[in-house]
């Protein structure tokens, strides 16, 4: 990929990160799609894909809910970009949950029981 196609890439994620993140939380009314948080988008070279990285608070249950909200939503949600952006074609969107803040909270609550573990003896 030449560094002017990689640049467009990034450009055209953080577009749609910005974009995606505001509709998400404004823009719609599907009650599955609870507290979710657009952590990162990864743009195919020819701009045709972007795989949506999303965080969810709650349950396995909740987040597997929120992704089918999503997922439903995922034509309205390609034509606010298109509409917003001034798309000729928007990308086609794929949604993926990220687990990373999960897994940052459970070392971090493991650090701390660690911690305390030690201050008690």
């Amino acid at each position: 990929m030449t560094r002017g196609h990689r640049h467009r890439s990034e450009r055209l994620a953080a577009l749609l990160k910005e974009t995606l993140a505001e509709t998400i939380t404004t823009g719609l009314k599907d009650p599955r799609v609870g507290f979710v948080t657009v952590t990162a988008i990864a743009v195919a070279p020819d701009g045709a894909h972007a795989t949506i990285h999303v965080s969810v608070m709650g349950t396995d249950e909740d987040k597997q809910r929120a992704l089918e909200g999503l997922e439903s939503a995922r034509g309205f949600l390609r034509s606010r970009l298109a509409q917003t952006l001034e798309l000729r074609v928007a990308p086609e969107l794929q949604f993926v949950l990220d687990r990373g803040i999960e897994h940052a909270r459970r070392i971090d609550d493991l650090l701390n029981q660690l911690k305390q573990d030690g201050t008690d003896s």
